[in-house]
């Protein structure tokens, strides 16, 4: 038995933790790991043990989706009890280097006043020691760069955190991701390994290429126990999609939220990955859809349900390239995608504004990404222009409008766009939903409401098409589909959202000008 052939199930949901909280950017690189488990996670299991009710009574409430309550039921109390002491116990280092990051932002603040930085590193926490500089900008502000490789192989980084879940897809949505930790359950089959783990590497290509329970005991640390949990979720046959290749011209299949398949018969392409387990669903495509290889994945940004790592870590073995846009090097609100990604297991490609990289019978290029980040000082995002088959798409993701100048540009430089793809959540959180950790001093409710994480509204989307010279525009679906979003943005629409009234008037815009338009939703193909 253990040497007939075995393929992973598709509908296996594999989520990736750390501290069993779900892992993205900001929780597994270095440092903002740090900021993110002693400011936001830590208090957060304190409150909740203070007051679950409060946590739960506010999980089950549909104004209040999206917010920090953990959704776990007081019977569990134990075991966040159990989390938090260990956390405690086993992050101190960890806990140790985000004070020491706090008290080293203020003691710049306090005294770097436009004269010699050199007094202030003796007064820098020791933790810190040749891992920082301070430096100012030309209007003399200053600040403090990390120096992001080096915090990886500090005490800031441990791969011990790291574990996997796996677990059949049921249907039901899970928990929100930024607020709930994933404790253990009988179905559930736990695996404490990192996740550039070869054997995690092994399992997941199973998806296609054949492994054996032998070859998967060889390399998994698997208790007989957990043999037989894992057993349940192979199977002797693969199941895949027949059309899943095409065999001349050029296709697009959009997977739901950012995710588009690009392919031709030489080559395919995948943007912000972020697939369906749900193998039974006939309104989407799943696992079962995607093709055997893909040569390049296509990263736009680093935010949570776009850089989507349960997703990523799914395509192990099967990928050519994961293409990112490069970080700033050290900006506290901008850690490396390509740093993050490359530790996990991925092979990675870093691009600037305008790098082109070729691919069989095409090419992408980079492009600039306006707005969307509560104008932080991030440049680790990027919109794309892929040629491929005769026609060049524009992967817009989130950027917004708010100077159409840039894409008078981008149409200068990379030629007319003939289908452009764009977010329109116009109406984003605001700043400290997703970066209150990494502030080291307060920020006011007021300023705080007044950045917000927002895509084009109607007018920018237009300008975007106007000066792209864009045939034909679609709207992914903002956090609509509840298969995929409703866990990791917890979003929620009627018919009088702010964002869909947009899109309404973004469509009736295109239409008077003559451009095919759409607002997608689950699924769609288009053929040339």
């Amino acid at each position: 038995m253990t040497d007939e052939p075995r393929f992973l199930r598709p509908d296996v949901i594999i989520e990736p933790l750390v501290d069993r909280f779900y892992a993205w950017l900001h929780t597994v690189a270095p440092v903002q790991a740090a900021m993110n488990l002693a400011f936001v996670q830590v208090p957060l299991l304190e409150s909740y043990l203070q007051s679950p009710q409060v946590h739960i009574n506010a999980s089950r409430n549909p104004e209040l989706r999206g917010g920090l309550f953990v959704n776990v039921g007081a019977d569990r109390g134990g075991d966040i009890r159990d989390l938090l002491a260990a956390t405690k116990r086993d992050r101190a280092a960890m806990l140790e280097f985000a004070a020491a990051i706090a008290a080293a932002e203020e003691t710049v603040r306090q005294g770097a006043t436009g004269f010699d930085l050199t007094p202030l590193y003796p007064k820098l926490p020791p933790v810190l020691s040749g891992l920082v500089e301070i430096a100012y900008d030309t209007n003399n502000q200053p600040s403090v760069r990390y120096m992001e490789p080096l915090a990886y192989e500090s005490s800031a980084y441990t791969e011990d955190r790291q574990s996997v879940q796996l677990s059949l897809e049921t249907g039901t949505e899970r928990p929100f991701i930024l607020s709930t930790p994933r404790l253990a359950s009988p179905d559930v089959l736990e695996l404490a390994i990192p996740f550039r783990h070869p054997g995690l590497e092994e399992l997941v290509r199973s998806r296609v290429t054949p492994t054996t329970m032998g070859r998967l005991r060889e390399l998994l640390p698997l208790s007989d126990e957990q043999a037989g949990q894992l057993a349940a979720m192979l199977a002797p046959h693969p199941d895949l999609a027949e059309d899943r290749h095409v065999d001349g011209g050029g296709r697009i299949r959009y997977f739901g939220h950012a995710c588009l398949v690009l392919q031709t018969e030489q080559a395919a392409i995948i943007t912000d990955p972020w697939v369906s387990s749900d193998a039974a669903a006939t309104d989407r495509y799943t696992y079962r859809d995607l093709p055997d290889h893909i040569d390049l994945v296509l990263i736009t940004h680093g935010h949570q349900d776009h850089i989507v790592l349960e997703t990523l870590l799914a395509l192990r073995g099967r990928v050519g390239a994961v293409v990112v846009p490069r970080s700033s090097r050290g900006n506290l609100a901008d850690p490396s995608p390509a740093l993050y990604l490359s530790h996990l297991g991925l092979p990675v490609l870093e691009v600037d504004d305008f790098s082109e990289v070729e691919f069989p019978g095409g090419k992408v290029i980079a492009t600039p990404f306006l707005g969307e980040h509560a104008d932080l000082d991030i440049r680790a995002k990027s919109t794309y222009c892929v040629r491929l088959a005769g026609r060049t798409v524009f992967v817009g993701a989130d950027s917004s409008g708010i100077d159409p100048g840039l894409y008078r540009y981008m149409r200068g430089h990379a030629g007319a766009v003939d289908m452009a793809f764009l977010g329109m959540e116009c109406a984003g959180a605001p700043l400290t939903w997703l970066y209150q950790a990494l502030f080291t001093r307060p920020v006011t409710k007021k300023m705080s409401d007044s950045r917000t994480l927002s895509g084009s509204n109607a007018a920018q989307a237009a300008a975007i098409m106007t000066e792209l010279g864009a045939g034909e525009a679609y709207v992914y679906a903002m956090g609509e589909e509840t298969w995929l979003v409703g866990h990791v943005m917890a979003t929620t629409y009627n018919e009088d959202s702010y964002q869909l009234k947009q899109v309404d008037e973004f469509m009736t815009w295109c239409a008077s000008h003559g451009i095919k338009s759409e607002h997608l939703y689950g699924q769609r193909e288009w053929r040339w």
